[in-house]
């Protein structure tokens, strides 16, 4: 019997630049959480490339955790873990309230190691919700998480600092432009493994343009160092403050949510659905991934919704795949001058590359959907309120801007509030009160003679 294709194991080559590719697409988002915490403390040059590395190098043994699995810890499904970025304003909050920087980082690693070893407890109950994700819950989140991450690859476009002058220039905007017509052309005009890799052929087409425009920076190549180790506890010893990990314990649930709506996303997509157990083992990694993170100096992990695009794009549905990328994580952990060859891909580029990722996760959330039966004028409602509640923060970001900063980091996810509403407005309609068919409901749109007809 043939194996199922998320446990396929594929020829060496066509591993580890598929792998490869996986890493292009999320690196962006695995050192933006470190630089940015970072620069809160005020860290020297080196301190802040060792950050970075040692947050590559964490997000590489958590994408094993979660790919590969041991006993009953990973989902072991083609999910890249990293940084989350739900945890960095939380994390700047603390640097902020830390009178001396030097705590700064052991007070954050104390509270993720506390947040992490709570979640891993707490991943077999908080798993049993599988049963409130029906069709039309997972489908409006799936398309949430598209939509969410589309504003990233708008970023990434218009260049790496939004104060530099040419933030949003024509040429930064060119350069996604032609990014996005190649792999777009690649897709179309190719066949088998080109086809298939077009997103990393993507990205060096477009890094090779963009040297004429001098968009390319090749420094970080030349200051990295050939070999380097997250040397455990390099920051000082974790501490631990009540404050700091009661924030940090938020973002974990804020994380599990995203995580759970990620996996039931990914099974879809591969055709091997998540079931209670799965999304128990993929928590269990999220969590275990995240305590032992600060060991080696990095923060908490959680699933990287990004790579679902690529999956979803590429239809290489391999465990192995993304394990050969968290591999390259993990290498470029401890050789810095592997890490620096993917900082050389503009950030124009990536955003370019990005559109096509994050829009084919949005258009598998519509083909969920399409199967949820919007036929239904209820499956109606749900999707209709749990997306325009979901977009809130994406079009609005300053929206609640009212509110105590630690509903803010639940409120500021639009991947959370949405799958929170659709889950709630699932249970009204289509639970309580079961007896109230369907079809006794009138389009939203419509007048209500309908009902007294059908009675």
């Amino acid at each position: 019997m043939a194996a199922h294709p998320v446990d396929e194991k594929l020829p060496a080559l066509k591993m580890a630049t598929t792998g490869l590719q996986h890493v292009a697409a999320m690196y962006a988002g695995v050192v933006a959480p470190p630089l940015i915490v970072g620069a809160a403390i005020g860290l020297t040059g080196t301190e802040l490339t060792f950050l970075t590395g040692a947050c590559l190098f964490t997000a590489g043994l958590a994408t094993f955790l979660q790919t590969l699995g041991i006993w009953k810890i990973g989902a072991r499904l083609p999910f890249v873990n990293g940084v989350t970025f739900a945890g960095v304003a939380p994390m700047t909050a603390i640097v902020a309230s830390t009178d001396d920087k030097s705590d700064a980082l052991p007070i954050i690693f104390g509270a993720v190691i506390v947040a992490g070893l709570l979640g891993f407890l707490a991943a077999p109950f908080f798993s049993k919700a599988i049963r409130f994700f029906p069709p039309v819950v997972t489908g409006t989140v799936i398309t949430l998480i598209g939509v969410s991450l589309l504003p990233v690859a708008f970023g990434w476009a218009q260049g790496p600092n939004p104060a530099a002058h040419d933030y949003g220039s024509a040429t930064n905007l060119t350069l996604a432009g032609i990014t996005l017509v190649v792999v777009l052309l690649l897709r179309r005009f190719t066949r088998g493994f080109v086809k298939q890799i077009a997103v990393l052929l993507g990205l060096i087409a477009g890094t090779l343009i963009a040297i004429p425009f001098g968009v390319t920076d090749f420094s970080p190549v030349g200051d990295a160092d050939i070999v380097g180790f997250p040397t455990p506890f390099h920051f000082g010893a974790p501490q631990f403050q009540l404050a700091a990990i009661l924030s940090l314990c938020v973002v974990m649930v804020v994380s599990m949510t995203e995580s759970t709506a990620d996996m039931l996303a990914l099974g879809e997509i591969v055709e091997r659905p998540a079931d209670e157990k799965t999304i128990a083992a993929g928590l269990r990694a999220d969590t275990l991934g995240s305590a032992l993170s600060p060991l080696f100096n990095g923060f908490m992990c959680s699933a990287f919704a990004q790579n679902i695009g690529l999956v979803a794009m590429t239809r290489i549905r391999s465990r192995f795949v993304v394990a050969t990328g968290g591999a390259f994580l993990v290498l470029m952990g401890l050789c810095p001058v592997a890490a620096s060859l993917i900082a050389v891909v503009p950030r124009p580029v990536l955003g370019g590359a990005g559109v096509v990722l994050f829009g084919s996760v949005a258009a598998s959330g519509i083909q969920t959907l399409v199967r949820a039966g919007l036929d239904r004028d209820n499956n109606v409602l749900i999707v209709a309120v749990s997306l325009a509640v979901g977009i809130i923060p994406i079009t609005e970001p300053d929206f609640y801007h009212a509110f105590p900063e630690t509903a803010k980091i639940v409120l500021d996810s639009g991947i959370s509030t949405g799958c929170v509403m659709a889950v709630l407005l699932n249970l009204v309609f289509n639970h309580i009160g079961k007896g109230r068919e369907a079809h006794d409901v009138t389009h939203p749109m419509e007048a209500g003679e309908e009902i007294a007809a059908v009675h």
